[in-house]
């Protein structure tokens, strides 16, 4: 499965791990609904996380579709609660 993080690439990713990615972004979606804006930063790290340390980089001139696009690093909480809603960013 091919994820991508904006700002920074994309990566090959084993689809055992959609279990894990789709309950840290269930987890994020109710954090932002909560407004609990320091447990939204602490998941979108771990999401990230999970990624970069499970996920092989695809080559920046390999043209691949994107199965799941992650936000940036960067992101802030106003920006999350506008794509974390209802079933968040990872189908499943």
């Amino acid at each position: 499965m091919i994820v991508r993080i904006a700002t920074e690439g994309q990566y090959q990713i084993d689809s055992a791990y959609l279990d894990k990615l789709n309950a840290i972004d269930n987890d994020l979606v109710e954090a932002i609904a909560a407004g609990d804006q320091e447990r939204f930063k602490a998941l979108l790290n771990e999401l990230l996380a999970l990624v970069r340390e499970h996920g092989t980089p695809v080559p920046p001139e390999e043209l691949v579709e994107s199965e799941i696009v992650l936000p940036p690093p960067d992101t802030t909480f106003e920006e999350a609660s506008e794509m974390f809603i209802g079933d968040g960013l990872v189908p499943g």
